[in-house]
């Protein structure tokens, strides 16, 4: 991600970049403490989806991204449930 606090810019593992800064947030789950059930699905303006993810992390709400097709965005069930403590 850029250093640019206006801007939400993320970069996938394989490289590949978008700038998510005007996008639409399709469905999220994002509750703290966070974990494998935190996710994201962006759409930008230019039609890019992203799907944002964390790997288990507690304190860090998203730990990657992933581009997506409009299919898999639109249609997308995430696979973890949140599990309390």
């Amino acid at each position: 991600m850029t250093t640019d606090k206006k801007k939400f810019i993320i970069k996938t593992p394989d490289g590949q970049t978008a700038d998510l800064t005007h996008a639409t947030t399709l469905r999220s789950n994002n509750l703290y403490p966070f974990g494998r059930h935190n996710y994201s699905i962006y759409e930008s303006p230019e039609g890019v989806f992203v799907r944002g993810y964390n790997s288990g992390e507690r304190e860090i709400m998203l730990t990657g991204f992933e581009i997506i097709d409009e299919a898999t965005a639109r249609n997308y069930t995430h696979t973890y449930t949140r599990e309390d403590e």
